[in-house]
């Protein structure tokens, strides 16, 4: 292997360990190996594939069963499972809602759906996450508290909710995040989207607020088709979460009756039946995916000038989406690795774009992202597929 760094010598890492007759190699695609075919025709064959059936139920007991929550109501998709959550955290317009400016747009958007403002902070390198410390020092810089909760003493609006999200799998540390919601009365909700079989120390991700979302989108660790998850321990806010997520409809044999703006955010029974068979096979994704970092691990550390993200040492990561960072020094070759791996076939892609970059959200406010600044110009996301093992 090339020892030098240069795109090349990314480029020959990469295929050491994702070898393949393939001409071209996806970022992340589905596993699709065990009862998928069987439970999807009963959907078809019994006529339950629409929004409510057996494997719904199911479905949201397995995911309870295995994060550890009490309580799991399935939803169309990650974006929905958020924006409930951030209804039932007590978001109403004009609120302002701490989210890292290192994220999918989606954690923007379910901010937005509320009619609250997207406030953005900073991220550390070690975890990818929100950095802790400096969030605690900021707030004690630009916060308030008042009778009905925290404000923001410059915009005059309430805070009312930190969103930390766990990103590309990897747990963040979320302890004295919890603790600074505490000192501060902010809310706390995971954006555990990306982190589903992830595990702070032994605990699964999601299960540290009052309330989570979780995605299971085409692309995820285990696939729905689209869909997602609400997670909770109250289960007076999972009983309030399916009955908004279902519109609102007050059960009755015939009679349509609503009794709240509600959401047709209802998972089909037929993506159900997907996630319990996939679900069935989330420990050997789980082994594929970390042999595969493994290998990556080994790959990367034999050239100069670039690091291959690792789990943090107080967790279990389920290595969704691996990722490489490059050396300061090296910063403006990222878009030149790019370029030569799509070119050869293997698909890789940059983080996305920070969320104050974006023209909807360039007046919103945001702390000092020196870290968010640095990991963007420096990060590149390699093939990630459980299959590729």
């Amino acid at each position: 292997m090339n020892t030098e760094f240069s795109s090349k010598a990314v480029l020959e890492a990469i295929r050491s360990v994702v070898q393949s007759d393939n001409t071209s190699i996806s970022l992340h695609e589905p596993k699709l190996a065990g009862n998928e075919w069987t439970y999807v025709k009963e959907c078809l064959d019994t006529g339950w594939v629409s929004s409510v059936g057996k494997f719904v139920d199911r479905f949201e007991d397995d995911l309870a069963a295995y994060t550890g929550a009490k309580r799991a109501i399935a939803v169309v998709n990650g974006t929905a499972a958020l924006h409930i959550c951030l209804i039932l955290s007590g978001v109403v317009p004009g609120d302002e809602v701490l989210i890292p400016a290192l994220t999918f747009i989606a954690t923007a958007n379910a901010v937005s759906y509320c009619g609250a403002v997207p406030h953005f902070i900073d991220s550390e390198e070690k975890t990818l996450g929100v950095d802790p410390g400096k969030l605690a020092a900021y707030l004690e810089d630009i916060a308030e508290q008042r009778q009905d909760g925290c404000y923001n003493r410059i915009t005059g609006r309430r805070i009312k909710t930190l969103v930390p999200m766990h990103t590309f799998g990897h747990p963040l540390d979320i302890e004295p995040l919890l603790k600074i919601c505490a000192d501060f009365r902010i809310e706390l909700v995971e954006d555990a989207a990306e982190s589903f079989g992830s595990f702070y120390k032994g605990r699964h991700t999601g299960t540290f607020g009052r309330l989570a979302a979780l995605s299971f989108n085409g692309n995820k660790i285990m696939t729905t088709g689209g869909g997602g998850a609400i997670l909770t321990d109250d289960e007076e806010l999972g009983r309030l979460a399916k009955h908004l997520t279902t519109t609102a409809k007050i059960p009755h044999r015939w009679e349509f009756n609503h009794d709240m703006i509600g959401y047709n955010y209802r998972l089909p029974n037929i993506n159900a039946a997907l996630g319990c068979a996939q679900l069935e096979q989330l420990s050997a994704f789980l082994d594929n995916k970390r042999a595969l970092a493994g290998r990556y691990a080994q790959a990367f550390s034999e050239v100069p000038g670039v690091r291959f993200i690792r789990e943090p040492e107080y967790c279990r990561s389920n290595y969704w989406l691996n990722a490489i960072i490059l050396d300061e020094d090296f910063r403006n070759m990222r878009d030149e690795i790019l370029e030569v791996t799509n070119s050869a076939g293997i698909m890789t892609r940059p983080a996305w774009t920070l969320m104050h970059r974006l023209p909807m959200f360039t007046d919103c406010p945001h702390m000092n992202l020196t870290i968010s600044k640095s990991l963007v110009r420096r990060l590149v996301n390699i093939p990630s597929s459980a299959g590729l093992v």
